[in-house]
């Protein structure tokens, strides 16, 4: 899930919430939380200029890296454009 809100700066920044509930061990919730800086660190020049909030909503046991690679691009794809 990602939380959006234009900051009126000149760029985009991001922000990453895991929480134990649905990631139980500290590997995932890291792993999670790299994922999604790598994904917006590559896609920084595309995203408008808003704080971005990448909130976790579903257990991640046994996704791949590949599939939460993609559900992330995704996400940061269908954000209004400006």
């Amino acid at each position: 899930m990602v939380h959006y809100r234009p900051n009126g700066l000149d760029t985009a920044r991001l922000g990453v919430v895991v929480a134990k509930k649905l990631a139980k061990r500290a590997n995932v919730r890291n792993l999670v939380k790299r994922i999604a800086r790598e994904i917006f660190r590559r896609q920084r020049i595309a995203i408008p200029a808003m704080d971005l909030v990448v909130r976790l909503n579903a257990p991640v046991a046994k996704a791949t890296r590949a599939e939460l690679n993609l559900d992330l691009l995704s996400l940061l794809q269908r954000l209004p454009r400006q």
